[in-house]
């Protein structure tokens, strides 16, 4: 079993540690090419800027390479490896254990707690050598080792706490779409706690609480200090033993969290292939709506800060611009720049969206509708048309908060200019739908992975073009770069239109094969 497990998550370990140790080397290389272009002054209004401590968390050690580097992507690495270990958790047990894989297997020697020991054994491994490999990319950029070990701990210690939340949640809820929803929701509260811990002085004493405030107070390359790492290593230990123990005494299929006896009525969707797809859909987008709204809220409440310290520190503008991100000496220069990262979360949205159709497929849930005279291929276009409308909902929901935001500091940014800076990035979520589609209809185990590669490794691909300078034939295969800074700058219509009709060329492509092909099991 333990063999198992390591085969079950040995990909996705190595995907996320190259893609850690690939991104801290860039930064710290890209750093030094810079050859001291930031000034002591800009340093110190960096660090005094409460907008910047909020969003990136205290910028310490940024006159070295690695100081620099940590302040830049810990905060990003350090929430996609949780939520990475958080969501493998709950695939390997409550996903399995969901799925009846489990049955036969506890019939034999091995109990459950033991079985749940192991996996979470395995998770913890994996997220200790993510660190290792963050660490190792440092290492090889030049920076000092002690340093590149304090923040490797603190990136390890972090998916470690995402997988022990990840195991106890599923042991907690008898379903794995509940069990990763809780453990996704504690550590963006735990996100949210350490924003709210370094911009307001009152309440610094929240970040020894949560992993990314512990990271941050571990200060990598400056004080590197041990006792936060100590106090996250005491975390891990005692949400590890807690889901440990949650194991034993429960029955298998089974949650500590009772549901009801009795249901409620049954929705009145339930009558029809359209309302079905509504309401699959419905919960998740409201999580995901709530999750981006928060945070485009707390950008709109930052973007006068935010562009009065750059227009007043031009080098860090331009670092800025290097990195795929211009025009921010205004306010819609500001909200433009954040809304392409909105693009990718349309896009993983979408993807997971069609994810969890494929899962539903394997899981046998989807046998007994087509059983019924329904015809696959008017299942996929309806859902994909929920999916489709569901994402324009997320991508308004975003730009209504950031427009509250700014409206509330009076930063000058209009809804409509906010609503359509938010929905400039809609080609892109509808290119992943498409790309997830089209694998749905030909890998359905890579659903997710074919999805996203246009949002994800569309945006990394800009970033590394921008930041070497490789030719702009390479530049013109990543969708953001048919994106206009909208509302900075007017819709890039053509290239909106041609990214849709990629789109609808990859869906209609993708059904077509879905329809031919057996139902997988």
């Amino acid at each position: 079993m333990t063999a198992a497990a390591i085969r079950q998550a040995r990909r996705g370990t190595a995907i996320v540690a190259v893609l850690c140790a690939g991104m801290t080397a860039l930064v710290a290389v890209q750093y030094r090419g810079l050859d001291g272009a930031l000034g002591a002054e800009s340093l110190t209004a960096l660090a005094e800027n409460p907008a910047i401590r909020t969003l990136f968390g205290p910028p310490v050690g940024l006159d070295t390479a690695g100081g620099f580097t940590v302040w830049r992507t810990g905060t990003v690495l350090a929430v996609l490896v949780g939520i990475w270990a958080a969501l493998t958790a709950t695939r390997l047990t409550r996903g399995e254990e969901e799925a009846g894989r489990f049955d036969l297997l506890l019939a034999g020697r091995l109990r459950l707690q033991a079985l749940v020991a192991r996996v979470l054994v395995v998770v913890l491994v994996a997220a200790a050598v993510i660190g290792v490999a963050g660490a190792l990319g440092l290492v090889l950029a030049g920076t000092p080792v002690a340093g590149a070990a304090v923040f490797g701990a603190g990136l390890a210690g972090t998916g470690m706490i995402g997988a022990a939340l990840g195991v106890l949640a599923g042991q907690l809820f008898p379903e794995r779409r509940s069990a990763s929803g809780l453990a996704v929701a504690v550590l963006l509260a735990g996100l949210l706690a350490r924003m709210v811990s370094d911009g307001v002085p009152a309440l610094e004493w929240l970040a020894w609480g949560t992993p990314f405030g512990l990271l941050g107070r571990s200060a990598p390359f400056a004080a590197d200090r041990a006792l936060p790492l100590l106090v996250l290593g005491v975390l891990v230990t005692a949400v590890a033993v807690l889901a440990v123990a949650s194991a034993a005494g429960r029955d298998v299929g089974r949650g500590r969290v009772a549901g009801r006896d009795r249901r409620a009525r049954p929705s009145r969707l339930l009558t029809g292939l359209s309302g079905l797809a509504v309401h699959r859909t419905r919960r998740p987008l409201a999580g995901w709506a709530a999750g981006a709204a928060a945070y485009f809220l707390l950008i709109g409440l930052l973007a006068t800060s935010m562009t009065e310290f750059l227009r007043d520190n031009p080098a860090f503008a331009d670092l800025a611009a290097q990195a795929g991100f211009a025009q921010l000496g205004s306010v819609q220069g500001y909200v433009a720049a954040l809304f392409t990262l909105l693009a990718v979360v349309l896009g993983a949205f979408a993807a997971a969206r069609v994810a969890a159709t494929a899962g539903d497929e394997m899981a046998g849930r989807l046998t007994l509708l087509f059983a019924l005279p329904v015809h696959r291929a008017r299942w996929a276009v309806t859902e994909a048309t929920v999916v489709g409308a569901a994402t324009v909902v997320l991508a308004a929901a975003a730009g209504a908060a950031a427009w509250a935001g700014a409206a509330w500091v009076g930063a000058g940014l209009g809804l409509g200019q906010a609503l359509a800076g938010a929905l400039a990035g809609l080609p892109v979520g509808l290119l992943c739908l498409g790309a997830a589609l089209a694998a749905l209809g030909c890998a359905p185990s890579a659903v997710l992975a074919v999805g996203v590669t246009p949002a994800v490794g569309g945006y990394l691909l800009l970033v590394l073009t921008d930041t070497f300078g490789w030719p702009g034939v390479v530049r013109w295969f990543s969708p953001f770069a048919h994106l206009a800074d909208v509302p900075a700058e007017p819709w890039n219509a053509a290239g909106a239109a041609g990214m849709v009709a990629v789109a609808v060329l990859l869906a209609a492509a993708g059904c077509l094969r879905y329809v031919r092909r057996d139902l997988r099991n």
